[in-house]
């Protein structure tokens, strides 16, 4: 009994021996302070240089100039310059110190790749500029495919590329060679320019300007009705940027003849996620602008649109929800389309189910699409949208909705429709929420 004691107490004491002897291991590495980062004090990874001569790793210092600060963290100078020299003295010899502890499990740094600099995409982005002037469609392609290879490295590139007006650059180009003649002959280099803008999203207001002239919207509509699958979809995306908050896009896009049956057609046949959402945002922006077209909401209604957008919300994953609830609001803005949506079945229990269901923004957009439908009909002796949306639970929906909080727009909407279904309570009694079968109703 006693040896056992004895035994275990050995064990224990040896241990933590062993612990100690473990402990002072690690007490014998040691970072220089000289490989550690003045902001991040971490270990540097890819130092570099700035016109201070303070040593940064690259990440580190990066974020501190996106954040907006033009001085040294270290001296307070203004920097010189804003871009950063690799330091590859300071990077070797990390290295050969990770080298010469890897017995206490330290693993060498590998090599950094060096990041495109702001003066090299200047230099491809000039030479494409001038390859468009030259209409030399084989040069610009190949620039334009350096490019977009460079924004794929790594998300770094990529900004420095964004900010560099690359995207303005590559617009104006697209311009130029879908004014030439037969612009079907610049298939390929209008494809690459293309691809190239969907990776440089969200362009800035002078490429939009680009993409939103005759020549280019003609180009994108041609592509969405005849391309291949990665040009159409390119082609929607590309669209979308054009016509966002853009009333003269939208109006010269609506008179390209098939351009609004392209768009319909993207959601009727649907090739992939993402051509859908970029369609249904294209959509969405023409019949929810400043002041709507009566025309092209008519053409769209007329297309079947409303009965597509039914359907596909019956199912529909959160963003494709909200777009097509958004552009159903849109449609809702005519007589025409109110007509539509009154008169398809779906209609009253899918808006009803998505109250409360998806997100706010889906939500907000059912109360106003429900709120038109019944704005009419509150003063009808008949009511049957409103004794509709009493038998699918609405007037419930719209309580809790009212209780949990939502926007003030929604709210006033909310109370309005409340107070129009409580003058038909009385003639039918709500069924239950499949969706809150538990809420106590105090009626």
């Amino acid at each position: 009994m006693i040896s056992t004691w004895r035994r275990r107490r050995a064990g224990r004491r040896a241990a933590k021996e062993q612990q100690r002897g473990e402990d002072g291991d690690m007490e014998l590495i040691t970072i220089p302070n000289h490989f550690r980062c003045p902001i991040s004090l971490d270990f540097m990874k890819d130092p570099v240089t700035l016109s201070t001569g303070i040593t940064y790793d690259r990440d580190s210092i990066e974020k501190w100039i996106e954040a907006g600060n033009h001085t040294c963290p270290v001296t307070n100078q203004v920097f010189r310059s804003l871009e950063p020299i690799p330091n590859h003295t300071i990077r070797k010899m990390i290295q050969d110190w990770c080298v010469d502890n890897q017995s206490y499990g330290i693993e060498r740094i590998p090599t950094p790749r060096i990041p495109v600099s702001s003066a090299e995409v200047s230099e491809i982005l000039s030479k494409i500029t001038m390859a468009s002037k030259r209409e030399d469609q084989v040069w610009c392609q190949e620039l334009v495919a350096k490019i977009k290879a460079l924004g794929k490295e790594s998300e770094r590139d990529k900004r420095c590329i964004v900010r560099s007006k690359a995207g303005s650059v590559i617009s104006a180009a697209f311009e130029t060679f879908s004014i030439a003649p037969s612009f079907d002959k610049n298939v390929a280099v209008l494809e690459e320019i293309l691809s190239a803008l969907t990776l440089l999203s969200p362009i800035d207001e002078e490429a939009k300007c680009y993409l939103g002239s005759a020549a280019s919207l003609h180009c994108m509509v041609w592509f969405l009705k005849g391309g291949d699958l990665s040009a159409r979809i390119n082609a929607a995306l590309a669209l979308n940027e054009a016509v966002s908050s853009n009333e003269r896009v939208i109006d010269a896009l609506a008179e390209i003849e098939g351009a609004l049956e392209a768009l319909v057609k993207l959601i009727k046949e649907p090739i992939c996620p993402t051509a859908t959402k970029a369609s249904l945002m294209v959509i969405y922006h023409m019949v929810n602008s400043s002041s709507p077209n009566e025309t092209i909401l008519e053409r769209f209604v007329d297309m079947g649109l409303v009965s597509l957008l039914l359907e596909i919300l019956v199912d529909a994953e959160k963003l494709i929800c909200e777009q097509a609830l958004g552009v159903l609001d849109g449609l809702c803005s005519s007589d025409k389309g109110r007509e539509m949506v009154f008169n398809n079945a779906l209609s009253m229990p899918v808006l009803v189910k998505k109250v409360l269901r998806v997100s706010d923004l889906a939500t907000e957009f059912s109360v106003s699409v429900i709120w038109k439908l019944c704005k009419n009909e509150q003063k009808e002796e008949g009511g049957g949208v409103l004794i509709e949306a009493l038998q699918v639970g609405a007037f419930q929906k719209l309580l809790l909705l009212i209780q949990v909080g939502c926007a003030e727009k929604t709210k006033e909407k909310a109370t309005e429709l409340l107070k129009w279904l409580n003058l038909h309570r009385d003639r039918l009694e709500c069924i239950d929420s499949m969706d809150f079968k538990d809420l106590k109703r105090p009626f």
